[in-house]
């Protein structure tokens, strides 16, 4: 206990030794989160709605995603700084972290469309509807929370990884993790675990907030009917 209270005492006032301060390594994690959660979305959205609305190429999408989750995230990190230099490590980073973010993106866009009612779909082309319109009017709207669902498993698992990239010093809320252990201040190691894991809760219920925001009203509606009050019989 004693561990926690002095983490939390560093936190607010600590011997930061020679790191950046906490705004400073928070707003780096924070935007080494956001390119590359941003990058992944451009590469693996439109990839997963164009599966997902022809149902051709999942299984390549999904032996793909499979072998890029196998892939050790630390080994491809320092992998890439040794090919492209050191002068170039931020970029190594990012493209370790759209290598991670990816799997989860994809599978959240193509099942979102494959998790559709296909009456529903019938139904619009029935109508007169182009594959276009179905496309933006129907399949994209109702798949949307599988996809929101995916970026918020990715936004986790780069927030988490990313703590990584102090290893080669380019900042982030790891570097209290990274420079604490050989100089044996386990209120820093600590106290920087706890702002990764914050960060990390934070993030997770502004997704969530989002996810359930992004149901279709209709839906909404049709998840949690108005419950009609039973007729009271007059004498």
């Amino acid at each position: 206990m004693s561990f926690l209270i002095d983490a939390i005492r560093w936190i607010f006032g600590g011997d930061l030794s020679g790191t950046d301060p906490i705004p400073l390594a928070l707003g780096i994690h924070l935007l080494y989160t956001a390119v590359s959660v941003a990058v992944a979305i451009v590469i693996a959205v439109p990839i997963g709605w164009l599966i997902g609305h022809t149902g051709r190429g999942r299984d390549v999408a999904v032996s793909v995603s499979g072998a890029a989750r196998a892939i050790p995230s630390f080994g491809l990190f320092i992998l890439l700084v040794l090919l492209m230099g050191v002068i170039h490590k931020p970029e190594a980073a990012v493209v370790t972290f759209v290598v991670l973010g990816v799997p989860s993106i994809l599978a959240g866009a193509y099942s979102g469309f494959e998790a559709i009612d296909r009456a529903v779909i019938d139904a619009g082309r029935a109508m007169g509807m182009t594959e276009w319109q179905v496309l933006w009017r129907i399949e994209v709207p109702l798949g949307m929370p599988l996809l929101v669902a995916g970026v918020r498993s990715a936004v986790l698992q780069v927030v988490a990884t990313v703590t990584i990239a102090a290893y080669v010093g380019i900042g982030g809320l790891g570097q209290y993790i990274i420079a604490g252990i050989p100089l044996r201040q386990l209120e820093m190691v600590l106290g920087g675990a706890i702002l990764v894991a914050a960060l990390a809760l934070v993030l997770d219920g502004l997704f969530a907030l989002l996810q359930r925001g992004s149901v279709p009203r209709g839906f909404r509606a049709a998840r949690h009917p108005t419950r009609s009050r039973p007729a009271v019989a007059t004498p």
